[in-house]
């Protein structure tokens, strides 16, 4: 059980800490409610999951997003905000980041030939940059259940595109996984498991959701940031608002799921609960 010297990180064919960036695109509330090629909340769940190997992995992370400055869009979801504090947005016009000069030289600066890359649309904002950036010599790995099309076809289009050009699919826990390389890894390996099988939503293994009340069909949000409505400075809402409180749940996600206008302790579970619950009825009594 003897584990080989650590290969040299930037040689290495796979990915490692050292010689990749990760790259995410427009994760805002337009893009999040139009996705229909998987589960919206699921969807926010993996990016988030995503977000969070980048920090452990201290990679660089390149944050995009498009249309705030001019009032046309909203900026990036909440809870992906939550996991990447430092990391500002560089807002742009183009539909394809790579034609925008400030986001190429944020990535060009970031020094890596490997981009992990996690954009909505996947048939737009995730393909255009994806071949753009391997035209000029970067290997491109896109992020297949972290990323949504408009339609599963859509969707399946713009990753077939990116392969014939020579991109690498991957997965939020096979990146994860190719990152830690070995449990011996001490560094990161508590910061790995726990993202992992941590917490009321673990990205791998068994549900905790208790018996009976699994959250079923597709969770469609109506909004990932504050209406003018918002909630209390301490992120609670308002009592104008007055949603109630959900009992006998183990996380504020499938909370919000299954409870019209439940909300959580802390904002940021306030804010996943507020945008799932949005113009939901109630499926599941509340207190």
């Amino acid at each position: 059980m003897t584990s080989e010297p650590v290969r040299d990180p930037l040689a290495d064919h796979l990915l490692t800490p050292q010689d990749c960036a990760l790259v995410i695109i427009d994760y805002q509330p337009v893009q999040v409610r139009s996705v229909r090629s998987m589960d919206q909340g699921l969807l926010v769940d993996r990016v988030v999951h995503l977000a969070r190997f980048g920090m452990l992995y201290r990679l660089p992370v390149v944050l995009s997003t498009v249309n705030v400055s001019t009032g046309r869009n909203q900026p990036t979801i909440g809870p992906l905000q939550d996991v990447l504090p430092g990391i500002t947005a560089l807002d742009r016009t183009t539909i394809n980041a790579w034609e925008d000069a400030e986001f190429k030289q944020a990535v060009r600066a970031a020094g890596r030939r490997k981009l992990i890359m996690a954009a909505l649309w996947t048939e737009a904002c995730l393909t255009f940059p994806s071949l753009d950036a391997m035209r000029e010599g970067y290997e491109t790995y896109p992020v297949t259940d972290a990323v949504g099309g408009t339609s599963p076809e859509a969707h399946q289009a713009g990753l077939d595109r990116i392969a014939q050009a020579g991109g690498k699919p991957t997965s939020v826990v096979q990146v994860g996984c190719e990152l830690q390389r070995d449990w011996a890894r001490q560094e990161t390996a508590e910061g790995f498991t726990q993202i992992l099988f941590g917490g009321d939503q673990p990205l791998a293994g068994a549900s905790a959701e208790p018996a009976g009340h699994e959250v079923r069909g597709p969770v469609r949000p109506a909004a990932w940031v504050a209406a003018a409505e918002g909630p209390a400075p301490d992120g609670r809402p308002s009592s104008a608002q007055a949603p109630r409180r959900c009992s006998g749940w183990t996380s504020c996600l499938r909370a919000a799921s299954c409870c019209c206008g439940s909300w959580c302790a802390s904002s940021s579970s306030y804010r996943m609960a507020r945008a799932l619950v949005r113009d939901r009825p109630c499926a599941a009594a509340c207190s």
